[in-house]
């Protein structure tokens, strides 16, 4: 069983992720390291990025995030592109990944933009996090060390919780950390069938 775990930038959802992957008959698949990992190894990414965005793109072989960050978070067409490159080549990561793990109970499938890039086709269930805007603006500074204006750029670029809340199977609201841990502890139990 494929499990989906998606939330906005700050949400989380990496946190939550890593709660999931305490228990010993989980193994998490972190979309966005893997990406990042393939953006710098794949000679087909690295080839198309090229193609697409110049040859800025790489520097000493490796990937040029702020220069990619700059043209991408600003221009949603840009932002389409960048994910049709980089996408199908995370798919034939990800069934390899399911594959190689099929002896867990279930595979947490962790995507920040696992609606926005229908990655939820993959998914037998899908479990969202949510946290209040203001607190997901201020993770996100304190984490990166960004401005206020880059993060609400970035989250302009994802779903809105009320929309990926309607097509999940579980939400997580993540504001304090006990009771995160008990809600993954529920769902865990529940995707298992284990009573609590």
């Amino acid at each position: 069983m494929v499990v989906g775990l998606t939330g906005g930038i700050g949400s989380g959802k990496t946190t939550v992720a890593k709660m999931f992957a305490s228990y010993r008959n989980v193994v998490v698949y972190y979309a966005d390291i893997e990406a990042k990992k393939l953006m710098t190894s794949s000679e087909t990414i690295k080839r198309n990025l090229i193609d697409q965005f110049g040859k800025e793109t790489y520097l000493n072989k490796e990937l040029n995030r702020p220069y990619l960050a700059n043209i991408v978070f600003k221009d949603p067409s840009k932002l389409k592109i960048l994910n049709g490159i980089v996408h199908p080549e995370v798919y034939k990561h990800l069934n390899n990944f399911i594959a190689k793990n099929k002896d867990k109970s279930y595979i947490l499938y962790e995507n920040a933009i696992l609606f926005e890039n229908k990655s939820d086709t993959f998914c037998d269930k899908i479990i969202t996090v949510t946290a209040p805007l203001k607190t997901r603006i201020d993770r996100v500074i304190n984490r990166d060390g960004t401005t206020k204006n880059a993060v609400k750029n970035r989250i302009t670029n994802q779903w809105n919780d009320n929309l990926k809340t309607l097509q999940s199977h579980y939400v997580i609201h993540n504001v304090n950390l006990e009771d995160t841990e008990q809600q993954v502890f529920k769902i865990h139990n529940i995707l298992t069938n284990t009573l609590y």
